[in-house]
């Protein structure tokens, strides 16, 4: 028999479905803002004209986009940056996960309160820094100059993830493992076996958290890559150095266009063409590896 639906619970789901809505059209309206200025007039983008469709329909500024070359080279090592950074951080926080579920691990206790306790402190932006320049001079001194490698090495460590990892490998049940290790399984096998074909939803999960932080990265980059291997940074660093060009010359009182480049479109719409571009990728993905997203969180977040 269907259970009446009482008032209470009525209005409980109108306002909670009524907040989701707003909720989701904030979350969606930047988007739709950036393609629409992206296409619209300079006129349109200076006057503020531009609400929710383009006005003044233009491509050239995606089409500027299109053939500078140097951004298409910067995306291309967020590319680059994102790939290895995630295969790296992903590999190791699955063997520090592993090691760290099992009980009898000598000092298990105490590597799981050092790890929870960078949660709770930090050391801050400087000694990140310095840890970051001397790895840059570690890889320098072995002929490794491209400072790509020191974004993808240097930070690759979550300690969010790997609890998530650890509590998802802390669910596979010991009988598995047993039945393996009495088949002649080793540690490596058991793992990728056993471990990693049952966690496949947090491994998914975490490994899209850790794509969208490098493909956001912006801040570590832009201290640690100089201007003099500006061919080296990622996109977002280049769109942060455009945006601040782009500043420079609205402060000289030049807001209107980019006449001063040559270009009859509005630097705003440039700056969405950028952004719009930047996140087609993540966009692209995300929807692959969202089946996966509540069930990893679900698994990896909740230990019995």
């Amino acid at each position: 028999m269907k259970r009446k639906t009482e008032v209470s619970e009525l209005i409980f789901r109108i306002v909670a479905y009524f907040i989701l809505i707003i909720f989701a059209l904030m979350c969606v309206y930047p988007l739709i803002y950036a393609l629409s200025a992206a296409f619209s007039s300079s006129d349109a983008v200076n006057g503020g004209k531009v609400i929710l469709w383009p006005v003044g329909i233009q491509g050239k500024a995606f089409l500027y986009v299109l053939k500078d070359n140097v951004f298409w080279i910067n995306y291309s090592n967020t590319l680059f940056v994102t790939f290895f950074g995630t295969v790296w951080a992903l590999g190791y926080s699955i063997l520090g996960a592993y090691a760290l579920s099992k009980k009898r691990l000598l000092g298990r206790h105490g590597f799981n309160f050092f790890l929870v306790f960078t949660m709770w402190f930090s050391a801050g932006i400087i000694p990140q820094y310095q840890n970051y320049m001397q790895t840059a001079q570690i890889f320098g001194s072995i002929g490794i100059t491209d400072l790509k490698w020191t974004v993808v090495i240097a930070m690759g460590m979550n300690a969010t993830n790997i609890i998530l990892l650890r509590n998802s490998f802390e669910g596979v049940p010991s009988e598995i493992e047993e039945a393996a290790r009495i088949d002649g399984a080793t540690e490596l096998q058991i793992l990728t076996k056993v471990y990693i074909p049952m966690s496949k939803a947090t491994i998914a999960t975490v490994a899209l958290f850790f794509g969208i932080s490098r493909w956001n990265g912006y801040f570590w980059a832009y201290k640690v890559i100089p201007g003099e291997q500006r061919y080296s940074w990622p996109v977002q660093v280049y769109i942060r150095d455009f945006l601040n060009e782009y500043t420079t010359i609205a402060n000289g009182g030049n807001v209107e266009t980019m006449d001063s480049w040559n270009y009859p479109f509005a630097t705003t719409s440039v700056l969405y063409s950028m952004v719009v571009c930047a996140v087609i990728p993540i966009l692209a993905i995300y929807p692959f590896i969202q089946k996966y997203f509540a069930k990893g969180v679900n698994m990896g977040g909740v230990k019995e």
